[in-house]
């Protein structure tokens, strides 16, 4: 493949992912900050990076506060 995949086109989800690229993974809310975006656009993003294979989302908790922390796969 020549190029930059389509997917990536749009400024959000290449913006996530040269964030991610230079961590091995970021809160949610850090990723969000970092972007300027609201939580439902990043949610958005991050569902279709993930459903590409771009990005994995992992789910946790600290303490009793549900957290996601998102990462670049090797793909992404």
């Amino acid at each position: 493949m020549n190029g930059l995949d389509p997917v990536l086109h749009q400024p959000t989800k290449l913006t996530v992912l040269a964030f991610l690229s230079g961590c091995q993974e970021a809160e949610f809310s850090v990723v969000r900050d970092y972007c300027q975006v609201s939580d439902s656009v990043l949610s958005k993003t991050a569902a279709s990076l993930e459903a590409t294979g771009y990005l994995r989302a992992r789910k946790g908790y600290v303490g009793k506060r549900p957290r996601t922390w998102l990462s670049a796969t090797r793909d992404g």
